[in-house]
């Protein structure tokens, strides 16, 4: 049996991150893409399209960012290190 290297991280699944920075930029494309919803049409509520497009993705961009940030969290399995210190003590 071959012995854990416990001083570094695991590995990360480089497809996951991948995945995660084309979630993250999803909203940024889809913000500054302009002429997608530079029009009034058509209205929600009273509201012009311009308005309620640009609203949506303040909860589309959290949802993104949420997202990305649980495949992160996969992608990058967490492997506690031998002599890192635990919580409430000092690494000296």
């Amino acid at each position: 049996m071959t012995e854990q290297d416990d001083t570094t991280a695991p590995p990360a699944n480089r497809g996951l991150l991948a995945l995660a920075g084309v979630l993250l930029l999803i909203p940024v494309v889809a913000i500054l893409w302009v002429p997608l919803y530079a029009r009034t049409g058509p209205e929600l509520g009273g509201f012009p399209f311009f308005y309620w497009y640009q609203f949506a993705w303040v909860f589309l961009c959290a949802a993104a960012t949420f997202g990305a940030y649980k495949i992160v969290l996969k992608a990058r399995p967490h492997r506690p290190m031998r002599g890192a210190a635990t919580d409430g003590e000092d690494a000296r």
